[in-house]
């Protein structure tokens, strides 16, 4: 199933298919290790929702919903 970034829960993972947005904030996503087939897992939201915290390429990453929102994702459920 295709979603975004933004939509998954904790515990669940995926595969990236692409990384949306342009210029800098395209830019600084890859530069963070966000780039297509890279396998992902959101391990924690905040509490107030925002931000998101994933579990890619062995370490672990924060980001804000609107930038995950960017982010195409195929689901899966084990990904790690």
């Amino acid at each position: 199933m295709m979603t975004t970034l933004d939509k998954i829960r904790p515990g669940m993972g995926g595969i990236i298919q692409s990384v949306g947005g342009q210029g800098a904030l395209r830019r600084r996503l890859l530069d963070m290790g966000l780039t297509p087939k890279t396998k992902i897992q959101v391990t924690k939201i905040a509490p107030m929702g925002d931000p998101m915290e994933l579990y890619l390429r062995g370490y672990v990453l924060t980001l804000r919903l609107q930038d995950a929102a960017e982010i195409e994702v195929l689901v899966k459920e084990e990904v790690l």
